[in-house]
């Protein structure tokens, strides 16, 4: 079984994936240089050579030069450090189905919801109404749902965005190594990501900005000027070795097509099966990442079924990870219209690492547990 235990499964990726060999491998190497990157001696040098390299392979994968890939402790310091720097004296608007990381902080600087579409699509029409309101924007739309997995329009947005002189940030935590993201091409000003979406460790992620030179940034902290002073602290040099390694990783896997089609196929079966058992699988009419579905059991809350499937030993989650362990309404769903069933959905995220028979042995143990499950009315 994946997961590095041996007594279950692990179908969480979107929370976490599991830490790729090579990223291991790296990291092992990088803690062992002592020096600090920021040292000019010749342990300093070797250290700073390791990150140096990193971001480079990091800038080059999401077409941004290695001068304006900022790195940071994960996905959620990118997003924030990014609507801090980008949002000064401008309207932000922010998806409604965004990760809380990001609906957060613009909700703290007075920001509008841009309403999604029943499949969680956000609506290019009432953006374009929001955009053409007086004053300056900055528009934060995710590539891919945490939660749904559904891919976002970001090329259209950006193409809104440009037509209203608004700046266009965009959160591809979920998107980076499992499909095809490159700045230039999405037309976004900057673009978050993190290193453990994509088998890399926790604690390393990356702001990647747009544009051929130096993109000044008032950093969140001040430091000791690290990182072109746009971000404090001494770097998580393995973590941030790990983070690349992983992303090479990643990348390989996508150059083959039959990777990514394997995990539609998974996820497809996971969608037939839950189908049979009266499931509804949301957003199954939008484009998703080949990895991630979405099942709303009626009647049945989240909680209720995460026990079940635990005790069976499935790892999967009741979308976001970032909610201190607490199972909460899906504010995703709630924007989506389904708040009637907002409770009652669990999220199934594929691994890099996941083998057809342990989605086989998830759909029948699902399909037990829909089966066994008492429904509630009201729930």
């Amino acid at each position: 079984m994946n997961g590095g235990a041996g007594d279950f499964f692990y179908l969480d990726a979107n929370a976490s994936e599991p830490l790729r060999p090579e990223a291991a491998a790296a990291m092992a190497a990088a803690a062992m240089v002592r020096g600090n990157p920021s040292s000019v001696h010749r342990a300093g040098r070797a250290a700073r050579a390791i990150m140096e390299s990193a971001r480079e392979d990091i800038a080059a994968t999401f077409g941004v030069t290695a001068e304006n890939c900022v790195m940071t402790s994960g996905g959620t310091e990118a997003n924030v450090l990014a609507i801090d720097a980008l949002g000064q004296g401008r309207r932000i608007l922010y998806g409604a189905s965004e990760h809380d990381a990001v609906r957060m902080a613009a909700q703290a600087r007075g920001g509008q919801a841009i309403p999604v579409d029943a499949q969680g699509v956000v609506r290019l029409d009432a953006l374009a109404a929001l955009l053409a309101q007086p004053g300056e924007a900055l528009v934060c739309v995710m590539l891919a749902n945490n939660e749904t997995g559904v891919i976002q329009p970001v090329a259209e947005v950006a193409r809104l965005c440009r037509e209203h002189g608004a700046r266009l940030h965009v959160d591809a935590v979920q998107a980076a190594g499992r499909m095809e993201v490159d700045l230039r091409v999405l037309g976004a000003d900057s673009m978050a990501v993190s290193g453990h979406k994509f088998g890399g460790p926790k604690g390393a992620g990356a702001l990647l900005l747009a544009g051929e030179r130096f993109f000044a940034l008032p950093p969140m902290l001040a430091g000791g000027g690290q990182e072109q002073g746009r971000r404090g602290g001494t770097p998580a040099l393995p973590a941030i070795a790990g983070m690349a390694a992983a992303l090479s990783a990643a990348r390989r896997e996508l150059a083959d097509p039959a990777h990514r089609a394997r995990l539609a196929r998974l996820r497809d079966n996971i969608d037939r099966v839950a189908r049979e058992c009266g499931v509804v699988v949301c957003s199954a009419d939008a484009s998703r990442l080949a990895n991630t579905t979405c099942l709303v059991l009626p009647h049945r809350r989240a909680q209720t079924q995460l026990i079940a499937l635990d005790m069976a030993g499935f790892c999967v989650s009741a979308g976001s990870a970032c909610s201190s362990g607490k199972v909460a309404r899906s504010h995703v769903l709630v924007a989506m219209g389904m708040e009637d069933q907002a409770g009652c959905a669990i999220r199934v995220s594929l691994p890099w690492s996941v083998t057809d028979e342990e989605v086989a042995a998830f759909t029948a143990a699902y399909a037990a547990m829909a089966a066994r499950l008492p429904v509630r009315e009201g729930v």
